[in-house]
């Protein structure tokens, strides 16, 4: 699958463009914008896909009651973060790793980072069904789940993490394609699953006709089959040698480990604090709001974790554009390519953000009517929604810098989201019981997090040595 990209004569002094394969060349010499763009469509359409299947689980569970919305409002951070990381941080390291390779015109390295990407993700992706399935129901309790809704969280962790693993193989195998610059493959595979998992998840949670009702569960059994779905006809692409890179017979190199965690690892804490963030403002609503207002906060959020999808169509052809081009030697191209991305996800995001906070209610009366859930979901929007496009931009960065191997910034900037989010958000919940001065942290913490990224990128964090 391909996708015409015009490609302009390579500039003097650059390698011979025979060298290269056709893909790669385009990541080095064509006109920025029509490339991205090009590049971008077919994730912007399926992570949308994606995340519009999630937002149809969530309608169809919503009508099994508010404790059932609640208890998958309680889940639903740590399933983005295990799709956070598997796409985005660890998947990023992938790219990044094999977009590097081949712009170093190194294709025997590029193949040997897929074996060792997808031992790392299949380790992963076991500890985690592991952690969660044996402390689910301390950290559903922490959050603030109890009686009827912390039942439903637990029947829908247990069905998802359990098969959590094809998930990261699935991920793994899609970061490895997307690292080449193929953008489409994945999402027509991805995209694909979503058309699968429309009509299966109702058909699970209700019992239609021969399929069992399986309640809030039978979300999560119509997940993990897309998730094996789309792993195994990955895996088919890149054995059967239609990709750039493929699996092969290797020895096992601490190199290359090293090259997909060293960006891999530092981008997962990242993901980290974005989940945290959004766990432990749950975790306070919880003790103003109880059940009802853990559902509309978590329901207002649900929007604010659209946008991580759609920064990511962006993000996984950021990641490959800086990454070749950074190891062609070309960093003031992988620079305009970042700043031009960011723009493009500000303007997104931003949008998405204003419409929210004028009509919050068109967004939250999609999943119930509940007075209590309604109020704290539309002062969330309220109040957070302005926020939204430096949360794209700054995210649109983050995954520029992980094409570029260089995260720190990133990574201090979501600590400082954190902090100015979290512990201004506790003291103005200590001192006046309001939810209102909760959000509005939260919003300052997103204004906090795109600024400094874009701050230290613009100054050339990407290129101190000193910087890791």
């Amino acid at each position: 699958m391909t996708s015409t990209i015009a490609v302009a004569p390579a500039p003097t002094g650059a390698a011979p463009a025979a060298e290269l394969d056709p893909r790669t060349r385009a990541l080095l010499f064509a006109p920025i914008v029509p490339l991205l763009l090009t590049l971008a469509w077919p994730n912007v359409v399926v992570m949308l896909a994606q995340a519009s299947t999630g937002l149809i689980e969530t309608f169809w569970v919503s009508r099994l009651g508010t404790d059932a919305l609640a208890g998958m409002a309680l889940v639903f951070p740590g399933v983005m973060l295990m799709q956070m990381i598997s796409a985005g941080s660890l998947g990023g390291g992938i790219s990044s790793a094999i977009a590097r390779a081949l712009g170093a015109r190194r294709p025997a390295d590029a193949d040997a980072l897929v074996v060792h990407a997808l031992i790392i993700n299949v380790a992963l992706g076991l500890l985690v069904s592991t952690l969660f399935l044996v402390f689910g129901p301390e950290l559903y309790r922490a959050l603030g789940g109890r009686g009827a809704s912390l039942a439903a969280a637990l029947k829908y962790s247990n069905v998802v993490f359990g098969g959590n693993v094809l998930l990261w193989v699935m991920n793994g195998l899609a970061s490895a394609v997307r690292g080449t610059g193929n953008m489409l493959f994945p999402a027509l595979v991805i995209v694909g699953g979503a058309f699968v998992l429309i009509p299966l998840s109702p058909l699970l949670i209700f019992g239609i006709g021969p399929f069992p009702a399986l309640g809030i569960a039978g979300g999560g059994v119509a997940m993990v089959l897309t998730f094996a779905g789309g792993a195994a006809v990955l895996a088919y692409y890149v054995l059967s040698g239609r990709s750039v890179v493929r699996i092969r017979r290797a020895p096992l190199r601490r190199k290359f480990f090293t090259d997909i965690l060293s960006i891999g690892a530092v981008a997962t804490v990242s993901s980290l604090q974005t989940n945290v963030t959004i766990g432990c403002a749950t975790a306070l609503v919880a003790t103003v709001a109880g059940p009802a207002g853990v559902a509309g906060y978590g329901t207002g959020a649900r929007l604010e974790y659209l946008l991580i999808p759609l920064v990511f169509g962006l993000g996984a052809p950021l990641v490959a554009l800086v990454g070749t081009n950074i190891g062609a030697g070309q960093p003031q191209r992988a620079l305009r390519i970042a700043f031009v991305g960011a723009a493009i996800a500000f303007a997104m995001t931003e949008t998405i953000g204003v419409a929210a906070a004028i009509w919050p209610r068109a967004w939250l009366g999609l999943f119930g009517h509940d007075p209590g859930m309604l109020a704290t979901g539309a002062a969330y929007l309220h109040a957070v929604g302005p926020f939204y496009g430096f949360f794209g931009l700054g995210l649109a960065l983050y995954f520029a810098s992980q094409g570029a191997g260089r995260l720190g910034w990133p990574l201090l900037a979501g600590f400082l989201r954190m902090l100015v989010g979290l512990v201004g958000g506790w003291l103005v919940l200590r001192a006046t019981g309001s939810l209102l001065g909760l959000f509005v942290a939260l919003g300052l913490g997103m204004l906090t997090y795109g600024v400094l990224v874009t701050l230290a990128v613009a100054l050339g964090s990407w290129f101190r040595r000193s910087h890791t």
